[in-house]
């Protein structure tokens, strides 16, 4: 008896060790596995390859490409007729099975072998949802034993609701919709929370072959599946046969509408988004895909740049609007024209345009940079450079007058002067400095002074914003950060962006500053004066009003506006409306800038560094004597002829030839300045 008893407790425990054993060798087994397997939690970062999502400085998407979701519906939030309907067409026993269903794949090789085809698949909604985030779609043996063990991991580190919520915001149903939100909206232009039961049947019935069975583009075989699905709903108890009966007899009642955030709420600004990614990415980043990007464009903003554009272009010329933050570069707003849908060419980073006048900020810097300053008395009067005669608008001349003066009435024989007075190089070393040049090197020509070689609307409002910013220039750039698959930081601008660089001494920047106010409160840009701000502007106009610039800053953003035909049509206007424009603009968006003001006029200690004595740059140009025709002889009734000579306003000299600048356009070779746009009051001109 004892012994019988001693027995029977061995093979009890035995047993009991056995399965203990089996159970912890069970668990290590299902723990190695675990670990050469992907974690399931982070399923809710999933990105397919190649998806980029563009946000605004807010948060906002401005656009998501690729094949992304692009909307979700938020946890907790799935219309339960919607997931009925996708449970009883693809995984009746979802809530019984633990990642794999051997009853369903039972009874889908029965169904199968008795209609001689593939009517039925097995796979369960955790599995597909496992295929989709971590696997391919290869058919192959170690795939699916691949995807059975990771549908059971996601069983055990998921709860069902979580899986189920997963594969409706992932799972691809045709015509470019990944998800139910886009599904509703691109089959039907709703919500989810908004779909009937046909129509939830109608998506449901879309996975086992979502490019075929799209409504849009096969409907029979769309309504086939409807009527499939309804089918199995009233058979699990979803809905009543009655109700089955009403939606296989019902019309489709589509509403096609395009996929959300698949045209971009900026296209002008996200067409140089492509532009310049590449430069901070690599093609293997790109192609992973799952890059979030926090661009530097106020969408608000940029919706009120736009309409400005569009409603204050003179007559039907296009338009373009550019603004800057000084303190770092960053875009805030981006208007390439006046409707992307008619013309895709982006005139702020493509078009190149004469400046005009607001090419004078370099001239009038180099000469406060060599030791001019505002109150400097030049002389103003016709004269000529070398065969090249600018005119004042008005063939106005003012005599001895102040630098600050002449930039306030855009003089252009000073502009000039200016150039002569501190020679071509310190111009072109300004310019350079604000990047201006670099790319497109400057002649030197005296037509440079005012605006013969054509520049970007981009370029130049980055000059003007480097001198807001007290001389500090930066590149202009659209992006603030740059986050990968996994939320991680892949570029920032705080750590890897342009640190600027010093283009002008702070009291030069100063003093530029202080001037181009007065060309804003009295001079030929008071068209953009605000009341409770100071600003800082320079009006511009090309030959024959082929180009109307207005470029203006406040101290926290600079802002350049263009007006022109693409093909160089006179505008048959004036900078004023640009200058006009520019106020309508910031009077929308002032509110969300804080009040601030310019730095003063600084007292100027530079020492002189001039190409001509200091002394003779006030006193009015020496003229050589016309000379007289000699007296002749009492038997000749005709004086003799003479070589012709031309005033220089210098001197008397022969004209000598200088060939033109321009690769394009020639005419500005004898381009004219016509930003004299307002009278004394501050009323605009006319359009007449």
């Amino acid at each position: 008896m004892n012994r019988s008893r001693v027995s029977w407790a061995l093979i009890a425990g035995t047993a009991a060790a056995v399965g203990v054993g089996a159970a912890l060798g069970m668990r290590a087994l299902t723990e190695l596995v675990d670990s050469t397997l992907p974690d399931a939690r982070g399923i809710a970062s999933f990105n397919r390859p190649g998806t980029i999502t563009l946000l605004s400085t807010k948060g906002k998407v401005i656009q998501k490409l690729g094949p992304a979701t692009r909307e979700k519906v938020k946890p907790g939030a799935m219309p339960p007729t919607v997931a009925e309907a996708f449970i009883a067409a693809e995984d009746r026993r979802f809530y019984q099975h633990d990642g794999v269903d051997g009853w369903g794949i039972a009874r889908a090789i029965v169904t199968n072998v008795r209609q001689g085809a593939v009517r039925e698949g097995a796979s369960t909604i955790t599995q597909q949802l496992a295929r989709t985030v971590f696997l391919s779609q290869d058919r192959t043996i170690t795939r699916k034993l691949k995807e059975a063990a990771l549908a059971m991991k996601l069983e055990r580190q998921l709860s069902k609701q979580q899986i189920l919520e997963q594969y409706l915001n992932y799972v691809y149903l045709g015509s470019g919709a990944y998800g139910v939100a886009d599904a509703a909206w691109i089959y039907f232009s709703k919500t989810p929370d908004q779909l009937t039961v046909p129509e939830a049947a109608m998506i449901a019935g879309l996975p086992p072959a979502p490019s075929i069975y799209s409504p849009l583009v096969n409907p029979d075989l769309a309504r086939e599946q409807r009527s499939i699905v309804l089918d199995r709903m009233a058979q699990a108890g979803f809905i009543s046969a009655s109700e089955a009966e009403r939606g296989r007899n019902s019309p489709l009642g589509l509403r096609p509408s395009t996929p959300k955030y698949f045209n971009s709420a900026a296209p002008y600004f996200t067409t140089w988004i492509a532009q310049e990614l590449p430069k901070l990415l690599t093609p293997e980043q790109l192609e992973v895909g799952g890059i979030k990007i926090r661009t530097s464009l106020n969408l608000d903003w940029q919706k009120k740049a736009q309409n400005v554009v569009r409603t204050n272009a003179p007559f039907d010329t296009e338009g373009a609007m550019v603004s800057i933050d000084p303190g770092n570069g960053l875009v805030r707003v981006m208007v390439g024209g006046k409707d992307f849908s008619r013309s895709q060419f982006n005139r702020t980073i493509l078009a190149l345009r004469s400046p005009g006048s607001t090419f004078k900020l370099f001239p009038y810097a180099a000469a406060i940079d060599r030791g001019m300053k505002p109150e400097t008395k030049v002389f103003d009067a016709k004269r000529c450079w070398k065969g090249y005669c600018p005119k004042n608008f008005g063939n106005k001349y003012y005599g001895n007058i102040s630098l600050a003066d002449a930039l306030k009435n855009s003089l252009n024989t000073v502009a000039v002067q200016l150039q002569d007075i501190v020679g071509f190089d310190a111009v072109i070393e300004v310019a350079n400095n604000f990047n201006i040049g670099t790319e497109r090197p400057l002649g030197k020509y005296y037509p440079m002074a005012i605006g013969a070689y054509e520049q970007t609307i981009l370029d130049m409002t980055a000059a003007y914003a480097g001198m807001a910013n007290r001389g500090v220039f930066f590149k202009p750039s659209p992006f603030e950060e740059i986050r990968g698959p996994n939320n991680e930081v892949i570029w920032s601008r705080r750590l890897d962006g342009d640190r600027g660089r010093r283009a002008v001494d702070s009291d030069v920047a100063d003093s530029m500053n202080w001037m181009l106010q007065r060309v804003v409160t009295g001079g030929t840009g008071v068209a953009a004066r605000l009341d409770d701000r100071q600003v800082a502007g320079k009006t511009g106009t090309s030959e024959n009003t082929r180009d109307l610039w207005f470029i203006g800053s406040i101290p926290q953003l600079t802002t350049g506006v263009w007006f022109g035909y693409d093909d160089d049509r006179p505008t048959k206007s004036n900078s004023g409306e640009a200058a006009w424009a520019w106020k309508q603009f910031m009077l929308q968006i002032k509110n969300d800038i804080p009040v601030r003001a310019f730095p003063g006029k600084p007292k100027l200690r530079r020492k002189m560094r001039l190409a001509v004595d200091p002394k003779t740059i006030s006193k009015p140009p020496k003229r050589k004597p016309k000379p007289q025709p000699k007296q002749q002889p009492k038997a000749i009734t005709e004086p003799q002829e003479t070589q012709p000579t031309v005033e220089t306003g210098l001197e008397v000299e022969l004209p000598t030839p200088v060939a033109p600048p321009l690769r394009r356009t020639p005419y500005l070779w004898r381009e004219r300045s016509q930003d004299d746009n307002v009278d004394a009051q501050g009323r605009r001109w006319t359009r007449d």
